[in-house]
């Protein structure tokens, strides 16, 4: 189902002589405000959300603590994926609480970092990726929001990164493990480090990052998520496999929802 969006709609009538002038380009930024306000939509009243961590999921955030504000939702409570989407949400004035108090999540909105044909999808490059998965996981119905830019015809497709967390504990020898692991890819794995310096990335759980780099296909996910797991030193990884109830996809010539069992 595609749905144009607001910015390409318009109502002037060229004459036969005029030529008519194509829209101003759309930002990234702005296909992701579009994604994320349409899934915003999805929210009613009294509902448990989770809020998704992230450039994309901050929109939502934004526009659901205005919708609060204006008295268009009420009896929201919100779930935060990361310290700084909990931060985020106190300051629009959003009532937080967590999975302890509330084991079943009526929905969440989060955005991705790759999205395949199977609404199988990448997550984590932006850190959040064990508090998402415990989140979102005990959702009802999760929205996944993303650029056309995140579409790709299969994980690891354009060479972004895999994220895994792993303990601190001998962080290296389950790096090597995973790179072992994926040989067969051509995997490189290296440590997620803070901007350009020497210090480890450091999660919300106080756990490390390493970074998967693929050259070619890893194969069957569902195995390639099991064997991950079962390395010693891994807590999670960012394959969110058969997750996603519905996925909303912002690009230059619209917006497209796409249900996982269309």
């Amino acid at each position: 189902m595609a749905i144009p969006c607001p910015p390409f709609l318009t109502s002037e009538k060229l004459t036969p002589t005029e030529s008519p002038t194509p829209p101003p380009p759309v930002s990234q930024e702005e296909l992701k405000k579009i994604a994320a306000y349409k899934a915003v939509d999805f929210v009613q009243s009294g509902m448990v959300l989770g809020l998704g961590t992230g450039s994309t999921a901050k929109h939502a955030v934004d526009r659901i603590g205005e919708l609060l504000n204006l008295g268009k939702l009420t009896n929201i409570t919100g779930i935060p994926t990361s310290k700084q989407t909990q931060k985020q949400a106190l300051s629009l004035g959003i009532p937080l609480s967590d999975l302890d108090s509330h084991p079943v999540v009526d929905l969440a909105i989060d955005g991705a970092d790759e999205v395949d044909g199977h609404l199988n999808l990448v997550k984590g490059r932006g850190g959040s990726l064990l508090r998402e998965k415990m989140i979102e996981s005990a959702c009802r119905k999760f929205i996944v929001i993303v650029d056309q830019s995140k579409i790709v015809s299969h994980i690891g497709a354009h060479g972004g990164a895999m994220p895994v967390e792993v303990v601190p504990f001998c962080w290296k020898f389950t790096q090597e493990k995973l790179q072992v692991l994926f040989d067969y890819a051509g995997c490189e794995a290296k440590l997620r480090r803070i901007g350009n310096g020497d210090d480890p990335y450091v999660t919300d759980n106080g756990n490390y990052i390493v970074d998967l780099f693929f050259e070619k296909e890893i194969g069957d996910l569902e195995v390639a998520s099991d064997k991950m797991l079962r390395l010693a030193g891994v807590v999670e990884h960012g394959l969110f496999l058969g997750m996603a109830s519905t996925v909303i996809v912002a690009g230059e010539l619209g917006v497209t929802i796409k249900h996982r069992f269309d």
